[in-house]
């Protein structure tokens, strides 16, 4: 009588080393282009005067993503204008639940705008395996409900 013998399958789902190098890599044009679409859309729709919630989500996101790549110390000269904007989206939040439309006003578009770029050139200068881990450190940190986060809804 004979043993049996374990016989492993390697299924080539994924090619390894394609994997390794898109991770190490900056993020490609397409997927970033489809973000500053979002991003943009929302901060025109806020200038407006016409945002929804799901601008204010976008804005909120933007922003505690730009505050974790700072703190992380990628690109730390952004937590002064990310804080002022955190500050405008909260007003606006306030001016919103009672009765007023969405919208910023000029210093206050001023400072998103200016963290916008700030959080545009922080992910145009890591890779995109770095900027994964700074999205899932943030989602926890909204988790957790840390103190130094400042979601307003």
């Amino acid at each position: 009588m004979s043993r049996k013998k374990c016989r492993r399958k390697v299924w080539a789902l994924i090619d390894p080393i394609a994997h390794a190098i898109a991770g190490a890599a900056i993020t490609d044009t397409a997927s970033l282009d489809k973000l500053r679409m979002l991003e943009l859309s929302a901060i025109e729709a806020f200038a407006k005067g016409h945002a929804t919630r799901e601008d204010w989500r976008a804005l909120a996101d933007l922003l505690n993503l730009c505050e974790t790549l700072a703190r992380d110390g990628i690109g730390p000269e952004a937590l002064d204008p990310c804080t002022k904007a955190q500050e405008a989206l909260g007003h606006a939040h306030a001016r919103h639940t009672a009765g007023k439309p969405l919208l910023f006003t000029g210093p206050e578009l001023q400072a998103v705008r200016d963290s916008y770029e700030f959080h545009d050139l922080q992910r145009t200068s890591i890779s995109r395996s770095q900027y994964e881990q700074a999205i899932t450190k943030t989602a926890n940190r909204i988790k957790s409900a840390h103190p130094s986060l400042k979601v307003y809804a």
